[in-house]
């Protein structure tokens, strides 16, 4: 059966892909970004996820045509790179702004409907690295890790509607993320070590997973009837580290993830 779907961040990359392989299925989709994006397979509607006012008139404009939305997938994010000591507090905000809470005001426009017609599913598109504090990464991950805790408490307030909500932290996805993300000032101290992080990191971006891998695995979650409030997609190497996480002692963690990251 058709669906209605609204995708932030569809501009490119991830939201990209998802927008046109759910639209080639049949499914009405709205694509929200900054930019108008041309596709013979989702309406694409200009939206800064970040102002409030811009997103009401998204879903109104959508409510026109339409008389449910079945599922809103919060892809729209950005990456931000550099040592803690050296982040600006207006990138930190910058960050926030768009991770979290244009995020949660998103879901916040989609749910008076979803709750009127007593079903819903609301895919929060999360990291591998909000499970963990990563090397230089240190606000991207907190950034997500905030919106998987709102993602846990809202899976109680809203299951009485029948309305599910999960995270997908997806591990490095290959798009052009390293040209979007923000990128701080890099203090002497950190210099050396950072210049070996930052190429590694980009290294494993260009090998990383498909974009349509991930519209395809989301297409097996929206099968699913009960969701659990985490699933976790990417290569294994990426994914082993989260039940790492869970078992190891800290410090053998960290001493695993220096050497991941070449940083020993």
């Amino acid at each position: 059966m058709s669906k209605v779907i609204i995708i932030t961040g569809a501009s490119s990359g991830i939201g990209f892909a998802l927008a046109e392989y759910f639209g080639k299925k049949g499914n009405k989709v709205y694509g929200l970004s900054r930019k108008v994006v041309n596709s013979d397979y989702f309406v694409s509607i200009p939206t800064d996820i970040t102002e409030k006012d811009q997103i009401d008139n998204a879903i109104s404009e959508i409510l026109k045509t339409e008389n449910r939305i079945d599922v809103l997938i919060n892809n729209a994010g950005m990456g931000m790179v550099g040592a803690v000591e050296d982040s600006a507090k207006e990138d930190i905000t910058k960050l926030f702004n768009l991770n979290l809470i244009g995020a949660v005001q998103m879901m916040t426009a989609v749910l008076p409907k979803m709750r009127e017609q007593k079903s819903g599913k609301i895919i929060n598109v999360s990291s591998i690295g909000s499970e963990m504090g990563l090397p230089f990464r240190g606000f991207y991950s907190a950034s997500k890790s905030a919106l998987d805790k709102v993602t846990e408490a809202m899976r109680y307030e809203v299951y009485p509607w029948n309305i599910h909500v999960c995270s997908l932290h997806l591990g490095d996805i290959k798009t052009n993320i390293a040209e979007n993300r923000v990128k701080t000032k890099v203090s002497e101290p950190y210099k050396n070590v950072f210049d070996k992080v930052y190429a590694l990191m980009n290294s494993h971006v260009g090998d990383g997973t498909e974009p349509l891998d991930v519209a395809v695995y989301v297409e097996q979650l929206l099968g699913k009837s009960k969701w659990k409030a985490h699933y976790y997609f990417g290569k294994f190497g990426q994914k082993i580290g989260v039940p790492l996480k869970w078992i190891l002692p800290q410090n053998t963690y960290e001493n695993l993830m220096k050497k991941y990251n070449k940083m020993d």
